[in-house]
């Protein structure tokens, strides 16, 4: 099952997906292309988090709506891992550890957040763990926001291999 819905930013953000020739928005429609890296694995964990929202409405800490979304999880049989610390690597040493809220199957990293809206903070840390942890895709997840707000954020890597 796909999900209906599209992403929207303006720049400064626009680094963060590819850019289809708009001067001030880009609009990234995820069921129209076929090539959307794992857009099969996303779209099972938003229909997750669109039923864990419809339940446990805005209001609650972020915990709350990471263990929800980790029952979910199960009951939907999408293979994960929460909390999982992955090491942050300068010049080949380890110089610290982060903890991702979930990372999904191996090839998708999950933040999510219980705030008003999303900031570009937050879209900032969801590159980071990108980066840090080479994954190509992440989802940046708002259970705070009256409705759920999302995001779909791409490795700059694979922004830069498309120029």
């Amino acid at each position: 099952m796909g999900y209906v819905g599209y992403i929207a930013v303006r720049k400064p953000l626009n680094h963060l997906l590819y850019l289809s020739g708009f001067s001030d928005l880009v609009v990234l429609m995820p069921n129209e292309n076929p090539a959307y890296k794992h857009s099969e694995i996303t779209s099972k964990i938003l229909a997750a988090a669109f039923e864990v929202h419809k339940i446990i409405v805005s209001g609650f800490q972020e915990l709350i709506y990471q263990r929800a979304l980790g029952i979910e999880f199960e009951k939907r049989q999408i293979l994960y891992h929460m909390e999982s610390e992955l090491p942050i690597i300068y010049k080949n040493q380890k110089v610290g550890l982060r903890n991702v809220d979930f990372l999904i199957e191996n090839v998708v990293v999950v933040e999510i957040k219980a705030t008003s809206k999303l900031e570009n903070v937050h879209l900032a840390q969801a590159i980071n763990y990108l980066e840090a942890f080479n994954i190509d895709i992440g989802l940046l997840i708002n259970f705070g926001a009256l409705r759920l707000e999302y995001k779909r954020i791409i490795h700059p890597k694979l922004l830069r291999n498309k120029t």
